[in-house]
């Protein structure tokens, strides 16, 4: 498993997953209360080295890019969240996101999700 990300390791990641990729420069207008420039160059050399970015060179500068799909990342983190906040119990997970005042789901996507209950439990029970 890769390394967790601290806060601007992740504010990092996020900026490249929204861009798709982007420079040291980038990087540092789209921060906000960004660090110097050598302080983000060394934490996307660091993301690198953690193995969530890549790098390629156009003219002199890098321009680094994630390693990989965002909906896998968002898998692993949520796995994480899942884990840390809610003692790995994904019913408290999913309790605590559904009974948010901001949580308004419409009836197919309650229906979708009544769907995949029914289908996780037929697993389950097999």
């Amino acid at each position: 498993m890769k390394d967790a990300l601290s806060r601007r390791e992740r504010q990092l990641m996020d900026i490249l997953f929204a861009r798709g990729s982007a420079s040291v420069a980038e990087v540092c207008t789209a921060l906000p209360d960004p660090p110097s420039y050598s302080a983000v160059r060394a934490l996307l050399r660091i993301l690198e080295e953690k193995g969530h970015l890549a790098h390629r060179e156009e003219g002199k500068q890098y321009i680094y890019f994630p390693t990989q799909e965002r909906p896998v990342a968002a898998q692993s983190a949520l796995k994480r969240v899942v884990q840390t906040f809610f003692g790995g119990s994904v019913e408290r997970a999913v309790t605590a996101l559904l009974t948010e005042e901001e949580t308004q789901l419409s009836d197919d996507e309650l229906a979708r999700l009544s769907e995949l209950i029914a289908r996780t439990k037929e697993k389950d029970d097999a």
